[in-house]
Parts: structure tokens; sequence; C-alpha cells
């Protein structure tokens, strides 16, 4: 597979050097200053790449091209923005880059409420408390509704949570679930955030599957002609979040998307840590079964608590997903590609603890040097592995 390493554009903390000592070959980035649904001009796109180069490394994928929450709601202006999302990919294109990754969340991308959570070891990792949430959802958003998606249970722990966090507290679980993470386009107050979720009455996940089908007729033979192959990400959690549907979440969903514009250039961005989230989910099966159609690949591994619906960024080998399993479907298919004369398979370690020098220094949450680092180290060992045994 191709190594490849997630890096925020020039104003990243962690510099072009440090990310091809650690290992990577390829960047995945996008144009982070663009707004939502503006076309990207060559101009800048050959100027990122030209960077990108200069540090001896390739633009490898372009991780995302958000797609405007006009298209995801089908509202008129949702035309211009299909026509606006052709264009930059026609652009892209032009530039040589040929893998795009997106989602098709509503309002937010990736959810988390504790971005430094102490582990054994002295370092931190992302997690997701299911408690945590719901305090917020009930009691500081206030959400109209809310209280109906919870049983009586769930609410007095979310009571007795929130009676234990301090104003800087609250506003800290408010930033973290709303404020944007890494990679986030959009950024919201309390009150911003509610007139968004406004935006959503009435959109339940049929309403919301059709949309994404549209989506995908629309612009699947725009990437056809400009050489793109797209890679839709699942849903991080996978599963519906503040009354809003989620729906690519399971391998029926994935199947979904494939069905709804059939063609090379519509496949998957296979992150193993956010399907791994769902029980449900095999993903040594699914890495089988989905291989050809997936463009891009996400390795990192997460850890289901006591309740189940709470989980933790895990070691990347050491979570509720079989990550030997795993590389070694890819490996099979990274072989069957070479024998034909396929596409590469471009990988990357997805967040990572923060350890040792990670404390200290600035970077965002979920995407240290150290800890991708040590994952990515973790996760080339098993694929050198997985090349010697696989005959």
């Amino acid at each position: 597979m191709e190594h490849t390493w997630r890096w925020f554009g020039p104003a990243d903390p962690i510099t072009l050097d440090e990310i091809r000592q650690a290992g990577a070959t390829g960047i995945v980035t996008a144009l982070h200053e663009i707004p939502n649904g503006e076309v990207w001009p060559v101009e800048a796109i050959v100027e990122r790449k030209r960077l990108i180069e200069a540090a001896g490394l390739s633009w490898s994928v372009v991780e995302s091209v958000p797609v405007h929450a006009a298209i995801k709601q089908d509202l008129p202006a949702a035309a211009r923005y299909i026509d606006n999302y052709r264009r930059t990919l026609a652009n892209l294109g032009e530039c040589g880059i040929d893998v795009v990754c997106y989602n098709f969340m509503p309002i937010l991308d990736w959810t988390r409420t504790d971005l430094a959570w102490p582990l054994s070891n002295g370092g931190t990792a992302l997690r997701f408390d299911q408690t945590a949430f719901a305090a917020f959802d009930l009691f500081l958003l206030e959400r109209e509704g809310a209280q109906a998606d919870y049983g009586n249970a769930e609410r007095e722990a979310a009571s007795a949570y929130l009676d234990t966090l301090d104003a800087a507290a609250r506003k800290r679980l408010i930033d973290t679930v709303i404020a944007g993470l890494p990679g986030t386009e959009e950024h919201y107050t309390l009150e911003d955030f509610r007139r968004v979720l406004d935006g959503y009455r009435g959109i339940d996940a049929n309403r919301l599957r059709d949309n994404l089908a549209a989506f995908l007729r629309a612009i699947v033979p725009a990437a056809e002609e400009a050489g793109v192959r797209l890679a839709i990400h699942p849903d991080d959690p996978p599963r519906e979040l503040l009354g809003l549907p989620r729906v690519v979440s399971t391998a029926e969903d994935a199947q979904y998307v494939l069905d709804s514009a059939p063609s090379p250039a519509n496949g998957l961005t296979f992150c193993t840590g956010s399907y791994g989230v769902r029980e449900d989910n095999d993903l040594v099966a699914m890495a089988r079964r989905f291989a050809p159609h997936i463009h891009f690949v996400h390795l990192r591994a997460t850890r289901r608590e006591a309740d189940p619906l709470s989980f933790h960024e895990a070691e990347h080998l050491d979570g509720d997903v079989d990550m030997v399993g795993v590389i070694g479907e890819l490996v099979h298919e990274q072989r069957r590609r070479q024998r034909e004369g396929g596409h590469r398979l471009p990988m990357r370690p997805d967040h990572g603890h923060h350890l040792l020098d990670d404390l200290k220094r600035d970077s965002r949450p979920g995407y240290p040097l150290i800890g991708r680092l040590k994952g990515l180290a973790e996760l080339r060992g098993v694929e050198a592995a997985m090349q010697h045994w696989i005959p």
C-alpha cells in the first residue's frame, strides 16, 4: 500500500519535513481555506501541489472536498453547488490528483466529547462518551425532541454528569462537540448550531439517502471524465446523532452507495475506526467484500466501552478491529491490482494517541506527530509480515 499522512496545510504545526522523516511518502490534504461549495482554482491546487513536491512528497489524496449543506438538504441552491463540485473535480484531475475523499454527514463531520482523555501510560486519546453527549444534547443544546431519544436512566445519568461540570467544563464540552474538530470546515456557536439544525427538519434517513444518491448520479460522470476516484467516508460515530440521520454506517449502506451510481469512479474510504465502532460490522468481511471499490484506507482502532455507545481511540493494533485480518485482505487486493495494472491503494494511520513530546507541542486533536508515527510503524510492520506470509 502507499503510506500517506494527513497534513492540514501550511498552518499545520507538523511540517512536511517531519512527515517525510516519519516514513510517509504521500500527503492527504485539502484547500481548507476555500469556503464550502466554492470552486477550487487550478492555480491554488498547483501551488499546494508544488509545496508538497518541493518537500519530496506527493499529493496522494484530497481529504476532503466538502459537500455543501444545500446538496444534503436538496435545496434549490444545490444545482449551483453540484456544478461547482464538478468543476473542482475537473481542476483536480487536470492537476493529476486522482482520489477525493468526502462524506455526507449532516452538519457535524466527526464528533467526540473529550479531546484529551487520560490513558494509563500517561498519554491521551480522543473519546466519545455517550453520557456526556446526552448531557450536551438534553441540557446544553436543549434540542427539541431530545427527551424522547433517551430513556429515563440515560436522562438521569446525563443530568448527574452535568452537575459535575463547572462553567468552564460545560463550555469545553460545547466547543468539543460543535466548534469543529480537525478537518471540519464549519464552526458553530450554540445559537448558530440550533439554527442550522432546524434546516434538517423533515429529513429522515430515507430522504437523506435519496439526496446522496442524486448527488452521486450528478457527479460520478464528472469524476469519470476527470480521471478522479471518489471515496466516501463512513459516519463517525456510525449512527444517528442529535436526531440527524446518518446513512453511511454499515455494509448495507456502503453497498447502497456503490449501487446508486455504478462506476469505477464511485468507491469507498474504508475507515476501520468508524465502521469498527459498530459491533455488527465485520471489518474483515467488509474489506474482502468491497476490496475492488476501496480507493482509500484509514487504519485506526476504536475500543467500545461498558456502555456500547461510548468508545475511545485505541492503540492501532489493540482495539475492537481485527487489524491484522483487515490488512491481510488489503494486501491481497493490492497484489491483485498490481497483477492487473490497477490503481494504487493509499492508506494512512488515522488519529493517534498524544505521547511524549506530543503532550508539550502544538498539535491538532487526534493528529499528533509521535502518536501517528508509532501507528504508521506498527501498521507497516503488519503489512510487511502479511506480504511475507501470504502466498
